[in-house]
């Protein structure tokens, strides 16, 4: 039987059938030594082949080839990867400039990790009900780099409902992720969208101004207009993940764009004589923000550890 992985619970998977039956699914030990350095080598949005065995228990014993995934690197474990979803044809990134604030770090890591596998993303700015003044103007401010790289963003407000219409029309036909920190409203968005969910929301930890994690596991829900969402736990970090040093500047659009004309076709735009990605930064071409970004993944990877602090 072939379906599709709907849930995934970390040891059980639900599949939906094409025939349109739910069948709780394990996988077989043998799964782990295909070389998939992962720490879920099944993972929601996958077709898989499924056996069932002589007391009936359902294995999935075949995964289909992906189309593409978003991956980041396993936060305990840092040779291992930890595959978000795959098979998506969009993925939005719910962000919020305060309560809690979501880093320009934590922004430009998780597009980067798109940009590598071919996962387009909008950015959708929550909390607008909930900011003053200047931190409105920072919003716009964002949205203004971000539109001009070229990633669609939007604003909403969960809370009142402010936004939610037209995001509805962007999940039509598509599978989409939803991914974020914890604590910027992903739920309370997600179930603005699909009311009838009625997904747990988490209150925000005010102690640390940081969510509290809500969703345990990814999960894919359907959309009216033959799309789908899938939910996932929220994330702290976003570590990258199998990036060679010379392929970061090739995940930040702009910078690949400006560093044909650097004099090294190997430039790391850091300290080479006649970089064209330095002298971008410095005329305002390339934001300041995003060239930091830049270095951090840079840093990260001469590291090569997973560093918690961003």
């Amino acid at each position: 039987m072939r379906g599709l992985v709907i849930k995934n619970t970390g040891s059980w998977y639900l599949v939906k059938t094409d025939e349109g039956t739910y069948v709780e699914c394990k996988i077989k030990g043998n799964f782990r030594l295909k070389g998939i350095r992962s720490t879920n080598p099944v993972a929601v949005g996958d077709y898989v082949q499924i056996i069932l065995n002589q007391e009936g228990t359902a294995f999935i014993n075949e995964i289909e080839d992906r189309k593409n995934y978003i991956i980041r690197r396993s936060s305990n474990l840092s040779k291992q990867s930890h595959i978000l979803a795959a098979n998506l044809d969009q993925c939005m990134l719910v962000v919020t400039v305060n309560y809690p604030e979501t880093s320009t770090t934590f922004i430009d890591r998780f597009l980067a990790s798109a940009e590598a596998y071919r996962v387009p993303v909008n950015i959708i700015f929550n909390k607008t009900d909930a900011y003053d003044e200047d931190e409105l103007r920072y919003l716009d401010g964002l949205i203004n780099l971000y539109t001009t790289i070229g990633y669609p963003c939007f604003k909403v407000s969960a809370k009142t409902g402010e936004g939610v219409d037209i995001i509805k029309e962007e999940l039509k036909g598509r599978i989409t992720l939803f991914s974020g920190h914890s604590g910027v409203g992903k739920s309370t968005l997600i179930n603005a969208i699909l009311p009838e969910l009625d997904i747990k929301t988490g209150a925000i930890s005010t102690y640390h101004n940081k969510g509290m994690h809500t969703t345990t596991f990814s999960e894919m829900f359907p959309v009216p207009g033959d799309g789908y969402i899938i939910d996932t736990p929220g994330i702290k970090g976003f570590g990258t993940f199998d990036m060679e040093e010379e392929e970061i500047g090739h995940y930040f659009p702009e910078i690949f764009k400006v560093s044909a004309g650097c004099r090294y076709n190997n430039c790391t735009h850091r300290h080479e004589p006649g970089c064209a990605v330095r002298e971008a930064v410095e005329q305002h071409y390339i934001s300041e923000s995003r060239y930091a970004s830049y270095l951090n993944m840079l840093e990260d990877k001469e590291e090569g550890k997973y560093r918690a602090a961003y």
